[in-house]
C-alpha cells in the first residue's frame, strides 16, 4: 500500500454569496429606517359625517399643499359620528396645537356664501388652519362649517348676547356707521342663560372703533319707526336687509369710553330703539318694599329722580311676598327696581356703580325716599319717584334676598288715604257723646238765660213805656224849662267866682292880708324862741345882714 495520505485544507467559513442577502437586509433596515424617520405623527379627527372622506385618497391640506392623508374611517364608539385616522408629513408636527382646527373643503352654496366648487372635479379634503397654542394635541373635532376668520388673524373677537333670536347667522357683516368693519362668525344657544350668543370678529383696522361704550343692535331687513316728524325708515345695506347683519356705535351722551379686549361681552338690542331706548350697560338693583296697592305699576315703568329718569321698574317681586323663609313679613310687596348711574351723568363703568351706592347710602340718613307717584290720572298709571322728603322719619338701608332695600314712605292717593284714616281715627276717639251731652247741657242753660233774658227785655220795655208816660205829661214837660232856668242862675253865681269876678278879687285880698298876718306870726314866734324875755325888756334889733359873695 501506498504511504500517501490525503491533504487536507482548510476554507474560509463565509461564502461570498451571502453578500447579496446580508446587503438586501442592510438596504431594507435603512429603508425601513428612513421611512420611520421621515413618517409624521398620526393623529384622530371626529366628524359627524364621512361625507366627502376615502381612504387612502382624501388628503389633508395647508395652503394647497399636501401634508396628509386619511387612511382610515370608522365609526365613533356611540356611533354618532365617525373618527378619521390622518397619517401626516413630519414637517406637520409643529402645526399640531391645541387650538388647530381641520374642517371638510367640500361644494357647498348658501344663502350667505359658496364655496368649495374646485372640490366638484377633484374631491373634498381636509384643510388645517395651525394653531398658536403651545400645547400639542393628536386628536381633534372638526368643524362642520369652515372658520370664516382664519386663526391668528389679527383683529378683535367679541361676544354678543341678546335674549330672543334674531335673523343673524355666521358670515353676516358686522357695521359701523353703514361700513363692513367686521363678521358674525359663529352662533349658538347659552342652555343655562337661555340666550343665544354671537361670536363677532372685528378687523385690526378697526378695533379702535370698539370702546366700552359701544352698543351693538340687529340691522338685519328694514326697521320702521313712527316719531312727531313723521315715519322713519331705517336700514343697513343691501346685503343686511337680505340676509340679516349687526351694526354698532357709542349712543349720543355717553363718552367715548375705554378699549377692551378680546372676548368683551356686549348686548345685542333687538334693534336700534331699543339701544336708544337703553343705552346704559351698568346699572345697580334695589329692592323697594311698598305697603301700598301697586294697582297701575307695571314692569317697565320709569324710575324718576326730581322728574330725571334715573332707571325702571324690573319685577314686582310677587313670589316672595309669602314666601316666609325670605320676608317673613307679607304686610308689605317688593318691587325690584334697576339704577343706571350713567343717566345721571357718573359714567357707564363698574367704577359708576360703586359711587352711585355710595350716593344713595350717605343721602338715605337726609331723607331720601322712594314713593309711588300718579304718572296719569286717567290711566291710573303709577311711577317710582325718589326725592328728598325733610319730615321723613330716621330709615337706612336694608337687606331682601340678595338685594339691598332702600327706604320708601307711602305716596299719591295711598298717602291721602292713609291720611284720611288717621284723621277718621283722630274722629273717632274724640268724646262726640260727651261733647253732645255738654252742648245739650250748655244750649238748656242758654234756652233758660235767654227765657230770663225775654223776661228782662219785656221788664225794660214795660220800664220804658211808663217813662215815656211820664214824660208825656204836662207838669213833666215843664220840668226841663225849670231846669234850664235853674242852670242859668246857677251859671251866673258861679261867674262870680272867676277870675275877673269881684268875689274872686275880695276873696284874692283877703287870702293876702292873712298871708301877711301869717308871716308877722312867723316873726314874732321865731322872737320869742330866741329870746323870750321879749315880751318885757327892750329888744335890741339885729343888724341886717351882709349876703355873701359866691364862691
Amino acid at each position: 500500500m501506498s504511504d500517501l495520505k490525503p491533504a487536507i485544507t482548510s476554507r474560509p467559513r463565509f461564502s461570498p454569496i451571502w453578500v447579496i442577502p446580508m446587503t438586501a437586509l442592510l438596504v431594507g433596515l435603512w429603508m425601513l429606517a428612513t421611512v420611520k424617520l421621515e413618517e409624521g405623527p398620526t393623529i384622530t379627527i371626529r366628524f359627524d359625517t364621512a361625507e366627502g372622506l376615502v381612504e387612502g385618497k382624501t388628503t389633508v391640506k395647508l395652503l394647497q399643499v399636501d401634508i396628509g392623508l386619511v387612511v382610515d374611517v370608522d365609526l365613533n364608539e356611540d356611533k354618532t359620528g365617525i373618527i378619521a385616522t390622518v397619517e401626516l408629513s413630519d414637517d406637520a408636527t409643529s402645526l399640531l396645537r391645541e387650538d388647530t382646527l381641520f374642517w371638510v373643503v367640500r361644494a357647498r352654496i348658501g344663502s350667505d356664501n359658496i364655496s368649495g366648487i374646485g372640490t366638484i372635479l377633484s374631491g373634498a379634503y381636509i384643510e388645517i388652519a395651525p394653531g398658536q397654542n403651545e400645547q400639542e394635541r393628536s386628536d381633534f373635532i372638526g368643524l362642520e362649517l369652515p372658520p370664516l376668520t382664519p386663526v391668528g388673524t389679527p383683529g378683535l373677537r367679541l361676544s354678543l348676547y341678546a335674549d330672543l333670536g334674531s335673523s343673524i347667522a355666521p358670515g353676516n357683516p358686522v357695521l359701523f356707521n353703514g361700513y363692513k368693519v367686521g363678521r358674525v362668525e359663529a352662533m349658538k344657544f347659552d342652555k343655562e342663560r337661555t340666550q343665544i350668543r354671537y361670536q363677532v370678529f372685528i378687523e385690526e383696522l378697526y378695533t379702535d372703533l370698539v370702546t366700552s361704550s359701544v352698543r351693538f343692535w340687529n340691522i338685519s331687513g328694514v326697521s320702521l319707526e313712527a316719531t312727531a316728524q313723521g315715519i322713519e325708515v331705517n336700514t343697513g345695506s343691501l346685503e343686511t336687509i337680505l340676509l340679516g347683519g349687526v351694526s354698532f356705535a357709542t349712543p349720543e351722551g355717553l363718552p367715548e369710553g375705554e378699549k377692551v379686549e378680546d372676548g368683551t361681552e356686549f348686548k345685542l338690542y333687538r334693534n336700534h330703539a331699543a339701544m336708544v331706548e337703553q343705552p346704559y350697560r351698568y346699572r345697580i338693583q334695589y329692592v323697594l318694599l311698598f305697603d301700598q296697592s301697586l294697582r297701575g305699576l307695571v314692569v317697565g315703568a320709569p324710575v324718576e329722580f326730581r322728574g330725571i329718569q334715573i332707571g325702571k321698574v324690573n319685577r314686582i317681586l310677587v313670589s316672595e311676598v309669602l314666601n316666609p323663609e325670605i320676608q317673613g313679613d307679607n304686610t308689605v310687596i317688593p318691587v325690584l327696581i334697576s339704577l343706571a348711574p350713567g343717566r345721571l351723568a357718573l359714567g357707564d363703568n363698574p367704577q359708576a356703580v360703586e359711587t352711585l351706592k355710595s350716593l344713595i347710602q350717605d343721602n338715605v340718613s337726609r331723607g331720601l325716599r322712594a314713593t309711588l307717584a300718579s304718572g296719569n290720572l286717567l290711566t291710573g298709571s303709577l311711577y317710582v319717584n325718589i326725592d328728598f322728603f325733610e319730615n321723613a322719619e330716621q330709615a337706612s338701608l336694608g337687606k331682601f334676598d340678595m338685594f339691598m332695600t332702600m327706604p320708601t314712605i307711602s305716596g299719591g292717593l295711598g298717602r291721602i288715604e292713609q291720611q284720611v284714616s288717621a284723621l277718621l281715627e283722630k274722629l273717632n276717639s274724640l268724646p262726640v257723646e260727651q261733647t253732645v251731652k255738654s252742648a245739650n247741657q250748655a244750649l238748656a242753660k242758654a234756652d233758660e238765660s235767654f227765657a230770663s233774658m225775654q223776661s228782662t227785655l219785656v221788664s225794660l220795655k214795660s220800664l220804658l213805656v211808663s217813662m215815656d208816660g211820664i214824660l208825656n205829661q204836662e207838669e213833666n214837660r215843664q220840668l226841663g224849662q225849670k231846669l234850664s232856668r235853674t242852670l242859668a242862675e246857677l251859671r251866673e253865681v258861679l261867674s262870680g267866682f272867676s277870675q275877673d269876678g269881684p268875689v274872686y278879687r275880695t276873696l284874692d285880698s283877703s287870702l293876702n292880708e292873712l298871708n301877711k298876718t301869717l308871716g308877722n306870726l312867723e316873726e314874732f314866734t321865731r322872737t320869742l324862741s330866741d329870746n323870750p324875755n321879749a315880751l318885757v325888756l327892750p329888744t335890741e334889733l339885729p343888724e341886717d345882714p351882709i349876703p355873701g359873695a359866691k364862691p
